[in-house]
């Protein structure tokens, strides 16, 4: 049997491995580009080639731009269904939709927030079709599941804490219903993507797992309180519909007083936290 000491170093070998291993199969990271340059490379830059992603059943699709100066990959989505009942095995759901209009809805939305990890994604026309273009992340080495089956984790705990608990209320205010291992991605520094948002943004307005729910970024708790549906409709554009907005405001007042309440009973420094470097 394994000391803790061994098993804690063959987990750091596997993650080297990983790296390694990544780092061979991965483009060098594009340069630094400010978010207006990302964000006009998405819609204007040329579509080299495509190919199926590795993961995912919206028929997504990783696509290599080129503006000529500046090659880098997108991930490519245009599902857009609609379904009175979707029925998948034992999960059933009522005014199922899955589109690629959330994925630019979540993008603009975090940026309201004020959150760092939800990847640009712009819409253009693909072959003829709307469609989200989202920036490839760079450098990643792996996902949740391969987190968890590897027992490794950040350095820094608090900050690897601190994902947890963003992106568990992010996803009870957009009401995520397909948040999985493969969508939370690691890269090289730590840093916690969270991508593929075709199937948030449902009509509920109570929370799904307010169970969850334990602390929460001060300037995250501050911009939520901040959030209007003015404010959300003006960011997020024709990526969502009133019917769709109207809800998420609702969610957002419970989540907000469920806070309060938290800090009421146990006070600011045990609910609110300042995400570490």
């Amino acid at each position: 049997m394994r000391s803790p000491l061994q098993l804690t170093a063959v987990a750091l070998v596997a993650l080297a491995t990983s790296v390694a291993v990544h780092a061979r199969q991965t483009p060098a990271p594009a340069p630094a580009l400010t978010l207006e340059q990302m964000e006009a490379f998405l819609l204007n830059a040329k579509i080299i080639s495509m190919r199926p992603a590795p993961e995912g059943v919206t028929r997504t699709r990783r696509a290599t731009l080129s503006d000529g100066t500046l090659t880098h990959d997108a991930q490519i989505q245009v599902v857009d269904e609609s379904r009175a009942l979707f029925e998948a095995g034992k999960f059933s759901e009522v005014n199922f939709k899955d589109s690629y209009r959330y994925n630019i809805a979540a993008y603009r939305l975090a940026r309201l927030l004020e959150l760092d990890n939800v990847p640009m994604s712009v819409e253009r026309q693909v072959e003829g079709r709307r469609a989200a273009v989202t920036w490839w992340i760079d450098d990643v080495v792996m996902d949740e599941g391969d987190r968890v089956k590897k027992k490794v984790n950040d350095s820094n705990a608090l900050r690897g804490s601190g994902y947890v608990y963003r992106h568990r209320v992010f996803d009870e205010l957009i009401q995520n219903r397909d948040r999985n291992l493969g969508n939370l991605l690691y890269t090289s520094d730590w840093k916690m993507w969270m991508i593929d948002h075709t199937r948030a943004f449902r009509l509920g307005r109570t929370l799904l797992k307010p169970d969850q729910l334990v602390r929460i970024e001060r300037s995250f708790f501050e911009n939520l309180k901040k959030l209007t549906s003015a404010s959300v409709a003006d960011a997020v554009g024709t990526s969502l519909t009133k019917q769709e907005i109207d809800p998420l405001i609702a969610r957002r007042d419970v989540l907000v007083k469920l806070f309060e309440q938290k800090i009421a009973r146990s006070g600011e420094a045990a609910v609110l936290f300042t995400m570490p470097q």
